[in-house]
């Protein structure tokens, strides 16, 4: 057998278990595996380093399936390449508790760097990681010791650049000179509803080289030499990212359904199986069968890749002797272990600094760390005057200056939070973004991925009520903060001060299993005296009594962000009229929920029924808190455009409401 007939079986083999898994499951997409079989052979046998045995090691190339549809692909491969993924694996394919998901799932299948499926994510998120590969490599890179000099290698489909998330990434990238991104550009022509020229006919290279990537295109994915070739040429262009367009044929071998949408989201049924098997020279009767051959060509072909890791290992071993301060540092911080002490350089306000806002506040707070978290960085949605999220210590990243830790994403807060992933999913980084809370509406599926990979990435929003003001109804959130409590493993944080936001970034700094959102204000709050009361520290409880009554309570007044001082104003009134009130800070629903029972209770005891929520948003979901017996102050319609105070009077948020409403409970 030579050389092209052998890879040819290999390539097959890769097309008749991606066919029989999804068969077996009675659900998939066999098509776009079966076509793009060649570019996962040429990447894992001839191109890409990485090693099996150690999926996680630093410097490895990422590869990144934005086509998340196509995972059988992936998992094939990685099966073959000799990763943790068993046949079984392959036969469990979407099914319960199994590694091979329906779309692939970082922290599920090895192998898998994020978690994709909603077109264009992987797009953006592969913007992400070339971002945080310049960064780490800008500040640990020295001469003759480049120890991360690794690639992001990614394949998307029609439908990824028809998501407009793709041109918001692409845009940023072209304009960085990512040269270490290559995408391959699967344009078979084909999705869901048919062929693409009922949706789809612009000229995508020229897209994308208007946007400063270089393009090529090779006409037959069957040709590896031109596939590999076209790889290298984008692997030498080192000022540009590069998208390679891929002629494919989807449902390739399949007599019957070859360059049809009936082989995209479907399988292809038993009888078009055993004829495309025929069609391929394969025993239509052996089922997820693989050649002797095959596994020796890939365990071959894997040796040559892996032994990058052990001249890597060599080469950090001298680096960490000559550079042990640097080596120490980003080993330190890839295992999420931050210098000693830190947390007491966390700013204390007083209050007779005055009203605060918490965007300013979070400044100070982000400002004062920054020292401690070399490999923290991030950036604003071209908002960083407003979300004051700027690392002032530290210049911009950009072309001539990778080493900076401030992203200007530019007008892009969808990408963002995408690319915000990927350098989160990047080993030893921080990473966080920033825009007004009303644009999380332009970032849900972010945030939700973000909360499936359980990975700590940071989003601070600002502006987060009708506070903000004369910007209008367009601007002011009503129903985002209940939005964001919905979204599973997100922590949602609306501190109620300064010195609660000190304690925010505190906490979203320590978080290792999952995504955390910070929401300040525009306008300025007093800072709270907490000095009968319990501390600002509290708030990695989500919810504390900040100020009790002086006797037994009568009812409790919950509160979140700057709506915690009308709480702390209408005790007061209240007690001097002799009732009694506890007041509640409750930053965070989630953190409060990670409480057990006993501390739940302490907060917020089952004997007192009488109860006030006090929100600058929806009513929904408060009474979860406030019981059968309760009253939720909040606001269920939209703001009005005029200043922050007016619409926080004429909207109900005031001492007055507050304290004629606990009145009217009192009565009850």
């Amino acid at each position: 057998m030579n050389q092209h007939e052998l890879e040819t079986l290999c390539i097959n083999s890769i097309r008749t278990l991606s066919m029989d898994a999804v068969q077996k499951a009675n659900s998939g997409h066999p098509g776009t595996a079966m076509s793009l079989a060649p570019i996962a052979h040429v990447l894992w046998s001839r191109v890409m380093k990485y090693n099996p045995n150690n999926p996680h090691w630093a410097n490895r190339d990422r590869f990144i399936l934005s086509a998340g549809h196509a995972c059988i692909l992936q998992y094939s491969i990685l099966h073959l390449a000799g990763y943790d993924l068993s046949m079984d694996d392959l036969k469990n394919f979407r099914q319960w508790e199994s590694k091979t998901a329906g779309h692939p799932e970082y922290h599920l299948a090895p192998g898998v760097e994020v978690t994709t499926g909603p077109l264009g994510q992987g797009v953006a998120n592969g913007v992400g990681f070339a971002i945080g590969q310049k960064f780490l490599a800008a500040r640990y890179n020295k001469a003759e010791k480049n120890i991360f000099d690794y690639k992001i290698y990614a394949i998307c489909s029609d439908g990824d650049l028809m998501e407009g998330i793709s041109s918001e990434a692409g845009s940023l990238a072209g304009h960085l000179k990512l040269g270490n991104l290559i995408y391959l550009y699967d344009d078979n022509n084909i999705t869901i509803d048919g062929n693409t020229g009922i949706t789809f006919t612009e000229d995508v290279e020229a897209r994308f080289r208007s946007f400063g990537w270089h393009t090529q295109t090779v006409e037959d994915v069957n040709d590896l030499d031109a596939l590999e070739q076209a790889i290298r040429t984008a692997e030498a262009v080192e000022d540009q990212p590069s998208l390679i367009r891929v002629k494919t044929l989807i449902a390739y071998g399949s007599p019957n359904k070859i360059n049809t949408s009936g082989a995209h989201g479907a399988p292809l049924g038993e009888d078009e199986v055993a004829a495309t098997k025929k069609n391929l020279g394969w025993d239509a009767d052996k089922h997820f069968y693989v050649p002797d051959e095959v596994y020796d060509f890939y365990k071959e072909a894997v040796g040559k890749r892996k032994a990058a890791e052990s001249e890597w290992n060599e080469l950090f071993e001298s680096y960490k002797s000559e550079y042990s301060d640097l080596a120490e540092e980003y080993l330190n911080f890839t295992k999420k272990q931050y210098p000693a002490g830190w947390q007491n350089d966390l700013p204390v306000f007083k209050p007779e600094e005055g009203s605060i806002a918490t965007r300013n506040a979070g400044k100070k707070v982000m400002n004062a760390i920054a020292k401690h978290f070399p490999l923290l960085i991030g950036g604003a949605a071209d908002l960083v005057e407003s979300t004051k999220t700027e690392i002032e210590a530290s210049g911009s990243f950009e072309p001539g200056n990778y080493g900076g830790q401030n992203v200007h994403f530019g007008i892009r807060e969808h990408a963002m939070g995408a690319i915000v992933n990927g350098l989160s999913l990047t080993e030893g980084l921080t990473a966080y973004g920033s825009t007004f809370f009303i644009f999380t509406d332009y970032m849900r599926p972010t945030l939700r991925l973000a909360g499936i990979m359980k990975q700590p990435a940071i989003f601070v929003y600002t502006h987060d009520s009708i506070g903000l003001g004369e910007d209008g109804t367009t601007h002011q959130p009503v129903e985002h903060l209940m939005a964001m409590r919905i979204i599973p493993n997100m922590v949602t944080i609306r501190p109620a001060d300064a010195n609660e936001t000190a304690h925010a970034w505190r906490v979203a700094l320590e978080r290792k299993d999952g995504p955390v959102a910070i929401v300040l204000t525009r306008q300025g709050i007093p800072v709270i005296n907490y000095e009968h009361c319990a501390g600002p520290q509290s708030l990695e409880k989500g919810a504390y009594v900040l100020k009790d009554a002086n006797d037994i309570p009568q009812l409790i007044l919950i509160a979140t962000g700057s709506e915690v001082q009308l709480a702390l104003e209408a005790q007061k009134q209240l007690a001097s009229e002799g009732i009694h009130a506890r007041v509640v800070s409750m930053p965070s629903w989630e953190l409060f929920e990670k409480q057990d029972e006993s501390y739940k209770e302490s907060v917020l005891p089952k004997e007192i029924r009488k109860r006030i929520s006090i929100e600058a948003g929806v009513t929904l979901g408060w009474h979860k808190y406030i019981t059968d017996q309760g009253v939720a102050i909040g606001i269920d319609t939209y703001g009005e455009s005029a200043p922050g105070k007016k619409l926080m009077q004429e909207f109900g948020f005031t001492t007055e409401n507050v304290v004629k409403h606990a009145k009217q409970l009192i009565q009850k």
